[in-house]
């Protein structure tokens, strides 16, 4: 089986792309390489997955310039598509909002049409946590309403639940979102909150504490991540009228993809501190514009599907994710 993988040079794209060469798929990757963080890490990111024996192409490529990607992949053949590739990044759409809709708009859009033009049989695609927006029932359900985005990052994710939608209905192309909930682990992103915190805490630096600490994340190890989206690659939606996760009745589902078991921030910290062997100085600011104040996956729908049952939490994982940090960075 041939899988085309976007995003294959970020976090999760290059896990994805490792596990399928593992297990004997060939998979065609694509990239920009952009600069929203260090294109270095990125590139020794697809070192890794280029190392895996296997049938592996890299495209260097934005997925957003649709004459571009048809040319890249005229002739290649294509039986599923796992669309990893978006602008990330709450607090980035504050700054650059018109990164997310050409990324993550017309990009999703490309792929979607890419799906129906070469009738791939799945198409798996990254949706987030961050539709919830401030929703008050916990943990967030797939069931639950996702009108009220706090964030145009949000904002985009639910606008591609919505294409899918229409592209499953017009198309009948089996098509699976994925809400992934705050994803860490080793060769992770140095935006996200693993990264900064043990980054600074190794520097003896203050770490900012948002909310006053008033946080609670579910908090989900990268390999936890890979084994969702990859059982959910093998198990397309089926186009039987009946009604999926997420309310269609068309070939699309969605699913939570999460630890189900929220942290609260200063806990996350406490065991980033042990594994650091060293104390954080904690500066607690203010919420920031587009965060919520808490993330939980209720993940019924997925275990009973997927077999999902995440298996990593965070004393397991942030001791691999400092040990990691402490060989890529150099820092000690």
């Amino acid at each position: 089986m041939t899988v085309l993988v976007t995003g294959v040079a970020g976090f999760i794209g290059a896990a994805v792309a490792e596990r399928l060469l593992a297990r004997g798929d060939a998979v065609i990757g694509i990239d920009d390489f952009n600069d929203y963080y260090d294109p270095a890490l990125k590139r020794a990111r697809i070192a890794r997955v280029a190392a895996q024996r296997g049938d592996f192409t890299l495209l260097e490529q934005d997925f957003a310039d649709w004459e571009q990607l048809e040319v890249a992949l005229t002739g290649r053949p294509i039986d599923r598509i796992v669309h990893l590739g978006a602008q990330a990044g709450v607090r980035y759409s504050l700054v650059n909002p018109h990164a997310y809709a050409r990324t993550n708009l017309t990009g999703h859009l490309n792929l979607l049409e890419i799906a129906r033009a070469r009738n791939v049989a799945h198409m798996v695609y990254a949706s987030s946590s961050s539709v919830y927006g401030g929703n008050e029932d916990f943990p967030f359900r797939i069931e639950d309403r996702v009108d009220h985005p706090v964030s145009l990052y949000a904002a985009t994710k639910k606008a591609d639940e919505l294409m899918s939608e229409s592209y499953a209905h017009l198309y009948r192309i089996p098509l699976t979102g994925l809400r992934f909930f705050t994803v860490y682990g080793p060769w992770g992103r140095p935006d996200m909150a693993a990264w900064i915190f043990t980054s600074k805490i190794l520097r003896g630096e203050p770490i900012p504490v948002f909310n006053n600490g008033a946080m609670r994340r579910d908090f989900t190890y990268i390999d936890d991540i890979v084994a969702g989206v990859l059982a959910a690659l093998d198990r397309p939606p089926v186009d039987d009228g009946a009604v999926k996760p997420g309310g269609s009745v068309k070939p699309h589902a969605v699913y939570n993809i999460g630890n189900n078991q929220p942290e609260e921030l200063g806990r996350f910290i406490d065991v980033i501190e042990q594994a650091c062997g060293r104390a954080a100085v904690r500066d607690y600011q203010p919420m920031q514009a587009g965060d919520v104040t808490a993330t939980g996956a209720d993940i019924t729908a997925t275990t009973r599907d997927f077999g999902f049952l995440p298996t990593i939490g965070i004393e397991q994982g942030i001791p691999r994710f400092v040990d990691w940090y402490r060989h890529y960075t150099g820092q000690r």
